[in-house]
């Protein structure tokens, strides 16, 4: 496994440690891009403020759209793969200084965050060329409060552990558009479907319906993160869904917004 020291990127735009001990990193990079599997020492919020991207951890798969951001704990594993051309925007964490402030409680695991119009602003404006150190402490500090209370797991993937669970988990995610029956893929990987689903619920916290619809709208993602020419109508044909009412309100659930609100059409 790679660790890597930081800067990781070529090109930094913007690559400073401020006073209040983050390091400020700036990337702008091209859709299809990505990032091996590696890990750092720091902790570090990965924010896109432009383009859609994918975040793989042992613990799963976390689709960061741009009101969203992710936590990656340090010494965590992660690969991430850039599904548009993506304004990136990290603030890696001295572990040093969130111990010593105190902000460490809660951050030993990695997370989505729902970036409000106001967090948006302020991790933006960290990477002001003209801030003084007073201004960058008070928005570290700002970034800080709102971290806290901002976690939304809703495009998160979790993947579960279970040698024959994350078999059939990989069998939908390898082709998320089809109509998986509980009974065949149970048949497909040796067990039962009482089995495989009460593996379901207790590795992922989430039914083996739900995980399968999470797993779908995941997709819808990614499709509406690459391909602006697409139809919400194609896509919910596509996805399996019976209408577009149907594939709309499924993705509502998820991410509480529309296929259109989320592609911005």
């Amino acid at each position: 496994m790679t660790v890597l020291e930081t800067p990781i990127l070529r090109e930094v735009q913007s690559n400073h440690r401020s006073p209040a001990g983050v390091h400020l990193v700036a990337r702008d990079y091209p859709r299809g891009m990505r990032i091996d599997l590696h890990m750092h020492r720091e902790a570090q919020l990965i924010y896109a403020a432009k383009g859609t991207m994918q975040v793989a951890t042992p613990g799963g798969r976390w689709l960061v759209p741009p009101d969203r951001a992710v936590w990656v704990p340090a010494g965590l594993e992660h690969a991430i793969d850039l599904l548009a051309d993506i304004e990136m925007r990290t603030l890696y964490f001295d572990l040093a200084w969130l111990k010593r402030e105190k902000r460490y409680e809660g951050l030993t695991r990695e997370f989505v965050v729902r970036v409000s119009p106001l967090l948006n602003q302020a991790i933006l404006a960290l990477f002001d060329p003209r801030n003084t150190e007073e201004r960058t402490e008070l928005l570290v500090r700002l970034v800080m409060l709102e971290l806290h209370q901002a976690e939304d797991s809703a495009t998160f993937v979790p993947l579960p552990h279970e040698p024959r669970c994350r078999r059939a988990a990989m069998i939908v995610l390898d082709d998320p558009t089809a109509l998986h029956d509980i009974d065949t893929l149970a048949r497909e990987v040796g067990t039962s479907a009482r089995t495989l689903s009460r593996l379901f619920s207790s590795e992922t916290q989430l039914s083996f319906k739900s995980w399968c619809q999470r797993a779908r709208v995941a997709a819808a993602i990614q499709r509406l993160s690459i391909d602006a020419n697409v139809s919400v109508k194609q896509l919910a044909t596509q996805l399996g869904y019976a209408s577009v009412p149907a594939f709309s309100a499924a993705f509502r659930q998820v991410t509480g917004r529309t296929p259109t609100e989320f592609a911005g059409k």
